[in-house]
């Protein structure tokens, strides 16, 4: 592989205890009561597809909320262990780095950017870069037209089934990155790695 295109949540940061706590606590002051575990099943799949699934009705207005509400929770956000270190030695050996998110731009910037996570990918595609979002590959598209990867060459590291369907819809390989203890639901990856460092056994 010459070009890694890397998911942000569940993939680079772990990220679920901000989005999770700050939905119950939305939910909670509506008094609608979800557990923790509940509410687990959504995280990695867009916003406002998580809110259909759990069966919310004022789902503009909890979106509008969720966001803003994440910042009461941030000191939850960690880069997983051995991700700098991989990346660093990815570009060190000659691959090309970039992110590939449905964030939008200013959640890029605080979770991404503000970690300092940003030196060390060559291009990041956010939410506003795209007109269709996960699983459409748009998103993976535009990062290897920027690089001027071809698919054969291309690897996205994701964790959801979207990040799958993504994958195989703009025919790169699809890798799961395992390295956040989850295992992989409702898809097979092409892929599975344990840890960071696998990813150089790629190049």
């Amino acid at each position: 592989m010459k070009t890694f295109i890397f998911d942000v949540d569940g993939t680079l940061l772990d990220t679920e205890a901000m989005y999770m706590k700050s939905l119950q606590a939305i939910l909670h002051e509506r008094g609608i009561e979800r557990s923790y575990a509940e509410l687990a099943t959504t995280f990695g799949i867009p916003s406002k597809d998580a809110l259909i699934r759990l069966n919310v009705s004022d789902i503009e207005g909890v979106l509008a909320e969720w966001g803003p509400r994440t910042q009461d929770y941030r000191d939850t956000v960690a880069i997983y262990d051995g991700i700098p270190v991989a990346l660093e030695q990815l570009r060190s050996a000659g691959a090309q780095l970039a992110i590939m998110t449905s964030k939008r731009r200013f959640e890029y910037d605080r979770d991404v950017v503000s970690l300092g996570l940003d030196q060390y990918f060559d291009q990041a595609v956010v939410a506003e870069d795209i007109a269709h979002g996960k699983p459409a590959p748009d998103g993976i598209l535009l990062a290897m037209q920027r690089l001027a990867a071809q698919p054969s060459d291309t690897i996205y590291l994701g964790d959801t089934v979207y990040d799958a369907e993504a994958s195989a819809a703009a025919r790169v390989t699809f890798g799961f990155a395992a390295w956040n203890g989850r295992t992989p639901r409702d898809f097979t990856p092409d892929v599975s790695l344990t840890t960071p460092q696998a990813m150089l056994d790629l190049l």
